[in-house]
């Protein structure tokens, strides 16, 4: 087995599992991509074996401290792992996250079940190799009818990956999935659908923002599929607009009304045009899409976050509330929010915190590896007289 000997201050001697190109002080033994590699200290002391991809800027990726081969018996050991966790957890079994990537000790796996279908996604060379062994394991233990996969995630080209996707295991029950979420009915197609099928880490937001809803005219930003939308609108709400830019996104919207039986007011626009000359909402939703696709775009996003903020807010009533999300794990928590203080008073707002909400328990963090943390939420509401 080839391996790597990483310098001094290297943050996998601190507990991360990580191991950039900067951080190798010697390779040893002509690995492979795609192969496993010890990690050893400069005492050649064995810090665990990791994935080797000489072609991403993380070059070793640990996934035991100690000697173990990515066999078979391996995968079956860590999918009944993450399984069993999400059954103590009380995750839902038909729909939800499986596998998280290192938070599940499988760095660059993502599964999702929805229903009878699992849907996966193998983002480094090394479980994408073994793509197939995965998908025959997770047909065995979830009893699902098959396995697809969705490897045309751009960032497997960080990886040198080729996109692609298909069925790889069992097969496709199924065209079209329909699954229930707090209540309202969304159509999954698993081999066009955006990602996996939908935002899972927010199908348990979609309740606890709608419990705010009866009687208030809401306004739904980013609105996608319309998760929140929807939920809120069932719950009660005077009127909902749902705002999003993405044509196929507005007619899954348009139809997911339908579907469900609610009138919402579809504006296919721009967020920042409609916040400028929108009118008044009691509760506004701002969920965008990732804006710091990596730490070099930080600053350029906490000024996106400032604006959109800022925006929001002159358009809230009284007595009104602000949720905003942030998908950014290249932006902390206290940035988020740093950011989102600035726009209040750019605004001339102040709000009060009503509560924060985080990725749910079927997207486990882990401490140490901040990376698998990545969902902030936080519900604010305006101060009148101020």
């Amino acid at each position: 087995m080839g391996g790597i000997i990483v310098r001094p201050r290297s943050r996998i001697l601190h507990g991360h599992d990580w191991v950039y190109s900067s951080e190798i002080l010697k390779t040893f033994g002509h690995p492979q991509d795609g192969e496993v590699v010890s990690i050893k200290d400069g005492r050649d002391q064995l810090l665990g074996v990791g994935i080797y991809n000489s072609q991403s800027q993380i070059v070793v990726r640990r996934y035991s401290r100690r000697r173990q081969d990515l066999d078979e018996d391996f995968f079956r050991r860590r999918i009944s792992q993450a399984m069993e966790y999400r059954v103590k957890a009380g995750c839902r079994r038909d729909l939800g996250r499986l596998i998280w990537s290192e938070s599940d000790g499988l760095p660059g796996v993502i599964a999702d079940r929805y229903g009878e279908v699992v849907m996966l996604q193998t983002l480094t060379k090394a479980m994408d190799l073994r793509r197939e062994t995965i998908a025959k394991v997770l047909l065995e233990l979830t009893a699902a009818g098959g396995v697809i996969e969705r490897n045309d995630a751009p960032v497997r080209n960080m990886e040198g990956l080729e996109l692609r996707k298909g069925i790889l295991a069992g097969t496709l029950p199924e065209q079209v999935i329909e699954i229930d979420v707090s209540g309202v009915r969304f159509l999954v197609d698993p081999l066009a659908g955006h990602k996996t099928g939908l935002y899972l880490d927010q199908i348990e937001s979609y309740g606890i923002v709608a419990a705010y809803a009866s009687g208030r005219r809401v306004l739904d930003c980013f609105s996608n599929q319309g998760g929140f939308a929807l939920a809120c609108a069932k719950a009660g709400a005077l009127t909902v607009t749902a705002v999003e830019s993405g044509a196929e996104s507005v007619a899954k919207l348009l139809d997911h009304s339908k579907r469900n039986g609610v009138a919402i007011e579809v504006l296919p626009a721009d967020v920042f045009d409609v916040l400028t000359r929108t009118g008044e909402f009691d509760l506004i939703i701002l969920d965008p899409p990732s804006f710091a696709k990596s730490r070099a775009k930080a600053n350029e996003a906490l000024r996106g976050y400032r604006d959109l903020h800022a925006r929001a807010a002159r358009r809230l009533s009284k007595h009104g509330l602000l949720v905003s999300f942030s998908c950014s794990h290249h932006i902390s928590a206290q940035e988020f929010e740093g950011a989102i203080a600035e726009g209040l008073h750019d605004a001339k707002r102040n709000m009060r915190l009503v509560r924060r909400i985080s990725q749910p328990l079927d997207h486990p963090i882990v401490l140490g590896l901040p990376e698998t943390e990545y969902l902030k939420g936080i519900v604010l509401e305006a101060m009148p007289g101020r």
